[in-house]
């Protein structure tokens, strides 16, 4: 009895991955309009009444698909855990991002246009990933904003690259306006050159250190508080 259950949960995996491929194409091809429930009914090899049983709803087709997009686009993204250059890397991560958007415009627009998708765990995976590239840039002095805010930045600026140039005729796309955007946002959110020269936290605490005097947000008993913290941290290097 379990050897057929896992048989059969086998083969309902196999035709949901195939309605959705079905799906993902007839996005791709024809647009949004295009997968209704017969349609992809029809592309799969099924009957419709089989895409409630699988997906509830169209709703719940269509919250497959961007699924499938956003573990697509995770597939594409390279991982560079030590990356000789964090400002080109970056840079690197952007370009694709961006270039993913282009390449499949129908799928990249279902994907952003609802923000529950955030719950998607393929969408969390490539948040780590970007999370990564900014704590690295944090650890090397590179970074101007917050770590959250820098997310929203780089996101926001590349979602709008795409979402813009998709919106324009094409004697109308140049080039230039994603170059822009992207250096737009490498300005706002790093440092030309190192804030912390030493890197670590013996070198962040000094840094710090060196400039609570110009601060006026903590008291006085505050400031004596964390300067005595940051000296300890900072005779560790």
């Amino acid at each position: 009895m379990p050897s057929h259950a896992r048989a059969g949960d086998g083969a309902v995996v196999e035709t949901r991955q195939r309605v959705i491929e079905a799906a993902a194409d007839l996005l791709a091809r024809e647009g949004r309009d295009a997968v209704t429930t017969r349609a992809v009914a029809v592309a799969a090899g099924l009957q419709p009444p089989a895409i409630y049983r699988l997906f509830g709803d169209k709703d719940g087709l269509l919250e497959a698909v961007a699924e499938h997009g956003f573990a697509t686009f995770l597939a594409a993204k390279h991982v560079d855990p030590d990356p000789q250059d964090l400002i080109e890397d970056l840079r690197a991560g952007w370009d694709l991002a961006v270039e993913f958007g282009l390449a499949h415009p129908a799928l990249y627009t279902l994907m952003y246009s609802e923000p529950t998708r955030a719950t998607s765990a393929a969408f969390k995976a490539g948040m780590e990933i970007l999370m990564g590239r900014i704590s690295r840039l944090a650890a090397g002095g590179r970074l101007r904003v917050d770590e959250e805010l820098a997310a929203m930045l780089i996101h926001a600026t590349a979602r709008g690259a795409v979402l813009t140039w998709l919106s324009l005729t094409v004697d109308r796309r140049d080039p230039a306006l994603l170059t822009v955007l992207r250096e737009s946002m490498v300005t706002a959110v790093t440092n030309e050159e190192p804030a912390v020269q030493d890197v670590g936290p013996a070198g962040a605490a000094r840094a710090l250190r060196a400039t609570l005097p110009e601060q006026s947000t903590l008291s006085g008993a505050e400031q004596q508080l964390l300067r005595e913290w940051l000296d300890r941290l900072a005779s560790d290097g």
